[in-house]
């Protein structure tokens, strides 16, 4: 099968190391970039069917998306539009504020379901993150941006490489502190095989450092390693002829991003998620996400299939 990983492999660390290899990579390549940073905009976005993916989803992967979900046919909608307006205009770039009319685009409707104008929802990294359905004064709605940006912030302290190069001001990132005792435990723990010791000293650091992208990649690798142990590579094989096996599938893309098959795990994850639904889809996102977990935050391949998994969901 084209694009399949060598399943004559399970449980090995190679996955690991390459991963490990990827973010090096990507982290040089961060910094090459960072010399010609491009500013987000803060205009006001009107926003149709044809549109939404490069508006919204492309768009929140830089920046947070205030989605203003309104009808000309609701006068509430006419008193929220300029307060929202105000609100992120201030933020001076910072944000982004996309109008979608329901009524010129139901299909957006329908997908996020909304069931009463104005709904306003917050995208950021291709997910609604958080929103409110009525009209607010200034004052609250000022309150809830405020505490939508600080989540935001937490986010970029706890991914400092996922923080666009324009928000960083253009100043050189400051040296890195001496590498964490647990880190440097789970480190050991893995090159000498103790899975369950790694596991143990990632999770000390995460206790300590929520968010912490290493631990937090290293967690989720050595997770994914435990989960392929002792497969059966001409038994997976068979039972991907059926799509409805889950199981299946979702062992088979744990096994992809073990042997460096990213997007391929990706897509195989994605397709199960667009032809499922109920608990199995969400089995199949929170999958998904996990895997995310064994990427640094600026690799290439998440921001796609962030905006491959949003479309699949909307």
């Amino acid at each position: 099968m084209k694009g399949m990983a060598d399943f004559s492999r399970p449980g090995s660390l190679y996955g690991a190391i390459d991963l490990g290899a990827r973010k090096q990579a990507l982290e040089a390549q961060a910094r090459r970039e960072a010399a010609g940073p491009q500013a987000a905009s803060a205009s006001v976005v009107e926003v149709t069917e044809e549109t939404f993916t490069t508006d919204v989803v492309d768009r929140s992967m830089q920046v947070p998306v205030v989605l203003d979900l309104w009808s000309p046919r609701a006068p509430a909608s006419a008193q929220l539009g300029p307060v929202l307006e105000k609100v992120v205009g201030d933020l001076a770039g910072r944000a982004v504020l996309a109008r979608v009319n329901v009524d010129a685009s139901p299909q957006i409707a329908a997908a996020l379901r909304v069931q009463a104008v104005p709904t306003v929802l917050a995208i950021f990294q291709g997910q609604a993150v958080t929103g409110f359905q009525q009209v607010l004064p200034e004052q609250e709605v000022r309150r809830w941006l405020d505490e939508l940006m600080a989540a935001v912030e937490q986010f970029y302290q706890a991914n400092p490489a996922a923080r666009p190069p324009a928000a960083e001001g253009g100043e050189e990132a400051p040296a890195g502190p001496p590498a964490d005792p647990d880190l440097a435990a789970a480190e050991e723990a893995v090159e000498r095989g103790d899975l369950d010791a790694a596991a143990e000293a990632y999770q000390r650091l995460l206790a300590r450092v929520p968010g912490h992208e290493d631990a937090k990649m290293g967690l989720a690798g050595v997770t994914l390693i435990k989960r392929t142990e002792g497969v059966d590579p001409g038994d997976l094989q068979r039972r991907l002829q059926d799509p409805a096996d889950l199981d299946a599938h979702l062992l088979a893309a744990d096994l992809e991003m073990l042997s460096g098959a990213v997007d391929e795990a990706f897509g195989r994850v994605i397709a199960v998620v667009k032809r499922t639904s109920g608990d199995d889809r969400d089995r199949a996102r929170r999958h998904l996400l996990g895997l995310f977990d064994t990427l640094p935050s600026d690799d290439p391949s998440l921001a796609k299939a962030r905006r491959a998994l949003a479309s699949a969901l909307f």
